[in-house]
């Protein structure tokens, strides 16, 4: 009877022990691609809308950056502080046109697809018709263009060289971790957790009492 009710505990807090010892940062899907970027008062701000619709102003400043993001929450933003009279300085103003700074971060080797090397970010200014797009504006500048059949921007100047929005499997979600307890406090980072010795100390309890409940059934 005590091995039986032993047995059937075990069996019903192995998956519980299986978490408390397995358990790890949260992962999440990721996707490889060029995301649309803002300037605005000296920090970037992800776009809301696509560079196919997009009519900047004449003296914006808009950039693209190339990485494995899970969402817009977690994309990675170009690098640099370049603005407008940096980059458009050698660019004078025409009537019937305007003048777009463009920052172009292709990213990291961490984030380039098996085989291929991100060139270095560069700026370029585009001096596009009033009425242009941040797409027409990225044509004149930044060409080879390569778009999949659902409009989606998938290269800039060639890069990458295939690919579009693919999947990447493996990306730790950016999850804050809890806080610290007072006991966890006391831990150390090489031994085993809180909650591990939490888990062996209930099947212990447990198990003492379906040892008492069993002689009480027998006596």
């Amino acid at each position: 009877m005590i091995r039986r009710a032993l047995t059937a505990l075990v069996l019903l807090l192995a998956p519980a022990l299986l978490v408390l010892l397995g358990g790890g940062p949260a992962q999440a899907t990721g996707y490889r691609y060029w995301s649309f970027w803002e300037r605005d008062g000296g920090h970037w701000t992800y776009a809301t809308e696509g560079p196919s619709t997009a009519r900047p102003d004449d003296g914006d400043v808009q950039g693209f950056r190339f990485a494995v993001s899970v969402d817009s929450q977690d994309a990675t933003k170009p690098r640099g502080t370049a603005d407008f009279a940096a980059v458009c300085a050698r660019t004078p103003a025409r009537g019937g046109e305007k003048r777009l700074a463009l920052v172009l971060d292709f990213g990291t080797a961490a984030d380039a697809p098996s085989g291929e090397t991100p060139p270095a970010p560069r700026t370029a200014c585009a001096r596009v018709p009033e009425d242009a797009t941040t797409a027409d504006a990225l044509a004149a500048v930044a060409k080879p263009l390569r778009y999949d059949m659902n409009a989606l921007l998938c290269a800039i100047a060639g890069y990458p060289e295939k690919g579009c929005g693919e999947q990447v499997a493996g990306k730790t979600s950016k999850e804050p971790s809890a806080a610290p307890t007072a006991t966890a406090a006391h831990t150390t980072g090489h031994g085993p957790s809180v909650g591990v010795y939490a888990g062996v100390g209930a099947v212990a309890v447990l198990g003492a009492a379906a040892v008492w409940q069993a002689r009480r059934r027998k006596g």
